[in-house]
């Protein structure tokens, strides 16, 4: 099947009860405004969005674990040279899976490994995929679903870490704050520059992976993973459905229809097959 009858837009459904990015979430209002911000209010509702980093590092991460489950190793992100807080630590990963980065070019114009060929990593070598940032908002009808938007409700949380000396009474030491978006149902908008059938296989196999490990704490998503932050439900939205279809996805009161049915099993097992045979070739080249 050929590649140009998708295209190169794809569409990950998450779903998260609680997201705390570690890279910060912008919002489209200011906090200190008139200090009347009051994150308990539930007419304070804002909006923002999710920078794209820290969704990328969690992509990232299920790709380097597909390819070596395939029994391949995977471009390091660091370089040989840098200067790592742990001794031998760019060792240690060699012999879990890596290789040096930038290794597996043999000459300039080679693509080297699948994962640099989608991340870049050299100067004039940008990566393949284009990782958007995910737009989200409290109201479901100012959702644009086919921009990658998501319904989502930002949330301030205090937390108190507090004194366990018993003559204490539980007296805070210090207050941490932490900006989060809860309740989190919408969809990442990801593109390739340059699609190859390789691509879309490690983004199906990997996004799969994600979801059944979503509670290991290496491919949770975000920065606060030790509370119930970052469990993420995950799906590739069939590529093959029209936009009326993808919207429908969204819809709560609606199901999939007989039409969209069959075009789950026409990915499955027409197109899909072929791409998951790239992925299998290109690995197996490296």
């Amino acid at each position: 099947m050929a590649l140009d009858e998708i295209g190169p837009e794809f569409f990950v459904r998450l779903r998260s009860d609680l997201l705390v990015i570690g890279d910060s979430i912008l919002t489209d209002r200011h906090h200190a405004s008139n200090g009347n911000y009051d994150p308990k209010d539930p007419q304070n509702q804002i909006g923002g969005i999710i920078p794209s980093f820290s969704l990328s590092g969690w992509l990232r991460h299920g790709m380097e674990r597909v390819v070596q489950n395939h029994g391949e190793t995977v471009c390091h992100p660091g370089e040989a040279n840098a200067n790592f807080r742990k001794d031998d630590i760019y060792d240690r990963d060699l012999n879990a899976g890596y290789h040096e980065k930038g290794a597996c070019l043999d000459e300039d114009g080679d693509d080297g490994c699948v994962i640099l060929d989608l991340f870049g990593g050299f100067g004039n070598r940008p990566g393949k995929v284009m990782r958007r940032p995910i737009q989200f908002s409290p109201v479901r009808s100012s959702v644009d679903y086919t921009r990658g938007q998501a319904e989502g409700h930002y949330r301030r949380i205090n937390r108190d870490v507090v004194s366990r000396n018993e003559e204490d009474n539980r007296e805070p030491l210090r207050n941490a704050e932490l900006d989060a978006v809860g309740n989190l149902d919408g969809c990442w908008h990801l593109s390739f520059r340059e699609p190859k059938p390789e691509f879309v296989a490690l983004l199906v196999e990997t996004i799969d992976f994600l979801d059944a490990h979503q509670t290991d704490f290496m491919h949770q998503l975000g920065g606060a993973r030790n509370f119930g932050g970052g469990i993420v439900d995950c799906n590739l939205v069939n590529p093959l459905y029209e936009e009326h279809e993808f919207r429908r996805v969204f819809d709560r009161g609606k199901g999939k229809t007989q039409k969209m049915k069959e075009k789950d099993e026409t990915w499955e097992q027409e197109y899909l097959p072929a791409f998951q045979e790239a992925l299998a070739e290109r690995v197996v080249d490296v």
